[in-house]
């Protein structure tokens, strides 16, 4: 436990685990080198070697979509339709209209949202298949319009997919979906192979593998969602708080994976006392609990009884999930400019945003909230501009562009506007 750190000490202590990065490069740089050139041959390979699963065919079957579906439970199939709708909503109001400006008279520009034709998804499987992470990935895709939406999911050792996973696909209307995982199946979406089509845009959260694959095909070239790590929490907490319910909050983040960090950043230290306990009550009912307690090891539990200062440090950590737990939530709210999403107040649990209230949970970790947004219909579409001159127009500016364009030695940028404007120009058809 840390009290009243100075600033200088916040690096050190908000470091998140560190792996051996050089190692993990070389590994993962040899897996998409093999896809790349070897295509589904080495996508099999890779299924058989982490997965311990033969695979003939890769897409997964219009049988095997009927026959997930029966066999998910019709309460969780009535839970996923409320989340769906919850979300589609959310990000139905981010779709923005045509605004067309004219700058100066005869001069007219605007902005088009414009889908990215082909994107992958990646949905984690492993531990625990995140068929959440697909509907929030998903519907944002469908309802910006792309064309193509490739899915690429793992299998168990008997080949199949979650069937919760295939059933929340078809809900949304995604038929093309991937029976491959890990790097592989982030190699096969950016390059391509002769059954996967190569996809513009990759998005979805992974393992360090898959998030080392990622950040290596962004830097040949092929666009993802943001840069993405271990899941992480961190939580405000002031005397009006409810110590079992951050305890709660803080376990729900560590039983992601061993790799999971949580942070507490308390009033004072007989809160941090309360949450310990608390943690340790709950801990013990946990399926997971191995997995969390592994993840606690580096979590991080920090009294700051200044709460501009705290608010301070929670902004130099730039958590992927902030709770505010505090009856001022509202207001404190106000200090915060880094993070990926955040909760107010004592009843909206990180579970909330994981699952069902609407927003995102496709969210930058690591750090860098403080430059990247989490996952919206943005992040599937491109913005283009476009602009459109009158001859009268092109006058109003002329003089400008002229002068900008000898300024920076381009000739012909400054011709382009002369020939137009002067009153030699060449009439159309000449």
């Amino acid at each position: 436990m840390f009290i009243n750190p100075q600033q200088n000490e916040w690096s050190a202590i908000l470091k998140r685990p560190a792996f051996d990065t050089k190692q993990l490069e070389a590994t993962v740089s040899n897996i998409l080198n093999d896809v790349n050139q070897n295509g589904d041959a080495a996508v099999k390979k890779y299924a058989l070697q982490f997965d311990k699963v033969v695979l003939t065919d890769l897409k997964v079957s219009e049988t095997e979509f009927a026959e997930a579906a029966a066999l998910v439970d019709d309460n969780l199939k009535q839970a996923i339709a409320v989340a769906k709708e919850n979300i589609q909503k959310f990000h139905a109001a981010q779709k923005e209209s045509i605004i067309k400006i004219e700058t100066v008279a005869g001069v007219t520009c605007w902005r088009k949202s414009v889908a990215i034709n082909k994107v992958g998804l990646y949905i984690p499987g492993g531990t625990a298949p995140l068929f959440s992470t697909l509907v929030m990935l998903g519907v944002p895709a469908v309802l910006a319009g792309c064309r193509e939406i490739a899915v690429c999911t793992p299998t168990d050792k008997n080949g199949k997919v979650n069937p919760v996973v295939l059933y929340t696909a078809q809900l949304i209307g995604l038929k093309t979906v991937f029976k491959i995982g890990g790097v592989q199946a982030i190699a096969a979406m950016a390059y391509g192979t002769e059954t996967i089509n190569k996809v513009y845009k990759i998005f979805g959260p992974g393992n360090q593998y898959v998030t080392c694959a990622k950040q290596l095909i962004n830097a040949a070239g092929v666009a993802i969602d943001m840069p993405a790590g271990p899941s992480e929490v961190a939580v405000y907490a002031d005397d009006s708080c409810n110590a079992a319910f951050v305890a709660a909050d803080l376990l729900s983040q560590a039983e992601h994976g061993a790799d999971s960090q949580v942070v507490l950043v308390a009033s004072n230290n007989t809160i941090v006392a309360a949450v310990k306990a608390a943690i340790q009550k709950q801990l013990q009912e946990l399926p997971r609990k191995d997995i969390a307690a592994k993840a606690l090891e580096h979590s991080r539990f920090i009294v700051m009884e200044n709460a501009d200062t705290a608010f301070e440090l929670l902004n130099e950590y730039a958590a992927e999930h902030l709770i505010i737990a505090s009856d001022n939530a509202a207001i404190l709210a106000e200090k915060v400019i880094n993070a990926g999403s955040v909760f107010l107040g004592h009843y909206s649990p990180e579970s909330a945003g994981d699952y069902a209230s609407g927003t995102n949970h496709t969210l930058p970790t690591n750090g860098y909230a403080k430059a990247y947004s989490g996952v919206s219909l943005d992040s599937f579409v491109k913005k283009i501009t476009f602009q459109q001159l009158s001859k009268e127009g092109l006058n109003n500016i002329g003089t400008a562009i002229e002068a900008m364009a000898a300024a920076e030695g381009l000739e012909a940028h400054k011709n382009a506007v002369t020939i137009r404007v002067t009153p030699s120009a060449p009439k159309r058809g000449n």
